[in-house]
């Protein structure tokens, strides 16, 4: 009972603080170490984990040799911040993973997007065009329909978490093409659809359309 009172409570307040500002740093130091934006240096995960020891071990040991209980409660308190840090780290991933802008192929697709929609404002906003292929911009031609819709559908993918964006963009520039083809746009003023695979292809709110 000597020994539990050597210990006063603003002494076990300043370890509890001290452990778990130590555990829940180290931790997510550690986890973004061997996570995937890792960096190149393979040695940070032990180098971290050695320095966060360095404050955690004393911060457990040193109160414990004063109140056994004392250390109990504390090496319960560092278990805890450490699953903390690993729920929270891992829901931050899942927050960020989810962000439109964060998915893959992001970026590629958001430039190609843009190409297609300058080409296809180029129909709206030139008169001569306009007046050349009035096909671009009759919604009664299948094609022309088709390509509203996935212009439509491409925007929505944009800004909506787990849509395939790149696919979407895919689809449009198909629909472009085939609008473009059925408007009568000669064939040298029409780039080729990049495609990734030569299956057919489906219009979002349309039937299949054939190679």
């Amino acid at each position: 009972m000597a020994n539990a009172m050597q210990l006063a409570g603003w002494q076990i307040a300043l370890w509890a603080v001290v452990l778990v500002i130590a555990v829940a740093m180290t931790t997510l130091a550690v986890l973004k170490a061997i996570g995937p934006s890792a960096g190149s240096e393979p040695d940070a995960a032990f180098w971290n984990t050695f320095t966060g020891l360095m404050v955690i071990v004393p911060a457990l040991v040193i109160p414990a040799l004063g109140s056994p209980l004392v250390g109990l409660l504390l090496l319960s308190l560092a278990v805890g911040t450490a699953a903390a840090a690993v729920a929270g780290r891992r829901k931050l991933d899942r927050i960020r993973q989810e962000r439109p802008a964060n998915r893959p192929g992001f970026q590629a697709a958001s430039e190609r997007h843009g190409a297609l929609l300058q080409r296809w404002q180029g129909y709206e906003l030139d008169a001569a065009k306009a007046i050349d292929y009035p096909g671009m911009i009759d919604v009664r031609l299948p094609e022309t329909a088709a390509l509203i819709r996935c212009l439509e559908y491409a925007e929505q993918c944009r800004i909506t978490p787990g849509t395939d964006y790149p696919k979407a963009v895919e689809q449009l520039e198909e629909a472009l093409t085939a609008a473009e083809m059925a408007a009568g746009v000669p064939g040298e003023d029409v780039p080729p659809a990049r495609t990734t695979a030569s299956a057919p292809r489906t219009i979002p709110g349309a039937k299949t359309i054939p190679e």
